[in-house]
């Protein structure tokens, strides 16, 4: 609860323009979205491109936070909305100014999730339904508890608890047939 109310603080700080707290958020959380990112869009360019585009729109919404959901919750949320306007081809609303955003190098969290792409399990994945991929991705990548995945999707929670069994089936079945244990 203690970097729950910190992130909330740092929230409220990038709200008020401070750059230096949006760096801070993005080295709390970037690891995490970019995975998440990583399985959602299957590419590590785009990934790299929307997690760009998703503190860019936290800089620019980070006034919109009302506190209803965790810090990470509602960075999650900004996240796929971002990745569903890249991969749409729709772009993402204009920002009302022009915005200096921290550019930071991939950390070494980020190049063991990219290096881990051509696994058997990461094929695996990549071949499930998107709706599947993206709770696995929400769940095992980023580590949210269902409750947030839930809200992020904008689903009941039983709904996540189902697509999660499917997909956990469904990856079973895959690395059964190629012969990978489980």
């Amino acid at each position: 609860m203690l970097a729950e109310n910190g992130d909330a603080a740092l929230l409220g700080r990038v709200a008020q323009g401070d750059s230096a707290a949006l760096a801070r958020l993005y080295e709390a959380h970037a690891g995490r979205l970019f995975g998440y990112l990583l399985r959602l869009t299957g590419d590590r360019m785009t990934a790299e491109e929307v997690l760009q585009d998703t503190m860019l729109a936290v800089w620019r919404s980070a006034g919109g936070y009302a506190g209803g959901s965790r810090v990470t919750t509602w960075l999650f949320g900004v996240a796929r909305r971002q990745a569903y306007y890249r991969l749409r081809g729709t772009p993402p609303p204009a920002p009302m100014q022009p915005v200096d955003h921290p550019d930071h190098a991939p950390g070494p969290d980020e190049l063991a999730i990219a290096a881990a792409g051509g696994t058997p399990v990461a094929e695996a994945v990549r071949r499930l339904p998107d709706h599947h991929r993206e709770v696995i991705g929400l769940v095992f990548v980023a580590g949210l508890p269902l409750a947030d995945v839930a809200e992020i999707l904008g689903v009941p929670v039983g709904t996540v608890k189902s697509r999660l069994h499917h997909a956990r089936a469904a990856l079973a079945r895959t690395l059964a047939t190629q012969g990978v244990p489980e």
